[in-house]
C-alpha cells in the first residue's frame, strides 16, 4: 500500500484493453460516439480492424454486443456510466443478461464525478445493475485494480459492468496487490468501527481512517471492489470484530453497496449500528471539482470521520481532517 499523496496514471484502462486484445483475438471494443473520453482511442489506433463506432445509440449497441458475443466474440462496449445503464436498461436484460452472455458493459464518469449535472451522472448505475439477474458488479479503487481487474472480468461467463474513472487515475496499491472477483480485502485493521468502500471512496476511507486511529479509534477499512456478488463472508467476518460499521459509495445509499451491507448483516442476523454515506436520496449538481461535489454532498474524508465518531458516541469533537492539496501528478482524496 503506498502513502498519499497518491501519483497518478493517465489511460490505465485503455493501455491494459489494448494489451489484454493485442493476447486475446475474440476481443471487440464498442464505443456509442465516446472514443477519446473513454480511453480507447488507443485500441482504435492499435486495432482499428477490431473497433465498432456504434454511434450515440445505446440501445443497439448492447444488442450489438449481445449478437458478437453469440459468435464467438467477447465485447467490450464504452460510454458514460449513466449512458451505459439508462438508456439501453431493456437490451441488457433481455439481449445480454437473460441469455447470460459474455459481454462487458464500461461506464465511465461514476457517481458525481462529472461537471455535466444530473444528466451526466450516473448515482443509481450499481443500483441498477445489481438488480440485473446474472450481472457481476465492479467498482475499482485505483490504476492497479484496473489493471488487475481486466483480465480477471474476461473469465466470467456472464455479462459484466465495470465501473470507470476517467482522468488522472491514483495508484493507490503496489504492484503486487492481488485482486480477485470473489474476496474483498481488509487492508487496514481496528476493532472499534469497520469503514466499508469501493471505488473512489476508498482513498477517502484511508484518509479518515488515518486521522481516526490518531484520535485512538481502531478503524478497520474494507475494500469492496465487487459489489455483486459481494463477498459476505469478508464483510461478516469484518463487521462481528468492531462495533460499528459505516459504508462509504460515490453513488446513492439506495441500492448500492451500502444497502449490500446492510442486507448481508440483516440476513445473517448481526446487528451492528450502521450508517450509509452516499448520495441521500436527491439528484447532484456538476462541478468542475470532484472534491468540492464529494464535500457538498456528504462524500467528503471529513464526513467519514465525523460519521464514524458520532456513530461511536466518542467524547469530544472529532478530529479535523486537513484538506489533501491537489497538484500536478498527484490525487487528492475527497
Amino acid at each position: 500500500m503506498r502513502n498519499p499523496p497518491y501519483p497518478t496514471v493517465l489511460k490505465p484502462y485503455g493501455q491494459a484493453l489494448v494489451k489484454l486484445a493485442q493476447e486475446r483475438s475474440e476481443i471487440l471494443c464498442l464505443t456509442g460516439d465516446l472514443t477519446r473520453q473513454c480511453e480507447i482511442d488507443l485500441f482504435q489506433e492499435a486495432l482499428p480492424e477490431r473497433f465498432i463506432h456504434a454511434g450515440m445509440a445505446e440501445a443497439n449497441m448492447v444488442g450489438m454486443a449481445g449478437g458478437l458475443a453469440r459468435r464467438g466474440y467477447l465485447p467490450f462496449v464504452h460510454t458514460f456510466g449513466v449512458f451505459a445503464t439508462r438508456r439501453p436498461l431493456d437490451q441488457i436484460i433481455n439481449a445480454v443478461a437473460y441469455p447470460s452472455l459474455p459481454v462487458r458493459l464500461v461506464g465511465f464518469m461514476p457517481g458525481i464525478s462529472s461537471p455535466g449535472g444530473p444528466s451526466h451522472q450516473a448515482i443509481d448505475d450499481v443500483a441498477l445493475m445489481r438488480a440485473v439477474p446474472n450481472m457481476t458488479v465492479v467498482d475499482v479503487a485505483d490504476a492497479v485494480e484496473i489493471e488487475r481487474a481486466l483480465p480477471a472480468i474476461t473469465h466470467v461467463p456472464g455479462p459484466v459492468y465495470l465501473r470507470l474513472k476517467r482522468g488522472e487515475i491514483p495508484v493507490i496499491f503496489d504492484d503486487d496487490h492481488e485482486f480477485s472477483l470473489h474476496s474483498a480485502q481488509v487492508i487496514e485493521d481496528g476493532d472499534d468501527i469497520a469503514l466499508i468502500a469501493s471505488g473512489m471512496m476508498l482513498s477517502a476511507a484511508l484518509a479518515a481512517a488515518a486521522e481516526l486511529r490518531d484520535a485512538g479509534i481502531g478503524t478497520k477499512v474494507l475494500n469492496v471492489p465487487v459489489v455483486k456478488p459481494l463477498d459476505e463472508e469478508t464483510v461478516l467476518e469484518a463487521a462481528s470484530g468492531v462495533r460499528a460499521v459505516v459504508t462509504a459509495e460515490n453513488h446513492t445509499v439506495i441500492g448500492g453497496l451500502g444497502s449490500a451491507v446492510a442486507e448481508t448483516l440483516a440476513g445473517a442476523g448481526l446487528g451492528r449500528p450502521l450508517r450509509r454515506l452516499g448520495l441521500q436520496d436527491t439528484f447532484a449538481e456538476g462541478a468542475k471539482s470532484a472534491p468540492s461535489l464529494f464535500r457538498r454532498y456528504g462524500l467528503g474524508t471529513q464526513d467519514l470521520i465525523d460519521t464514524a465518531w458520532t456513530l461511536l458516541g466518542a467524547p469530544g469533537t472529532a478530529p479535523r481532517a486537513a484538506p489533501a492539496p491537489s497538484t500536478p501528478g498527484e490525487y487528492a482524496p475527497v
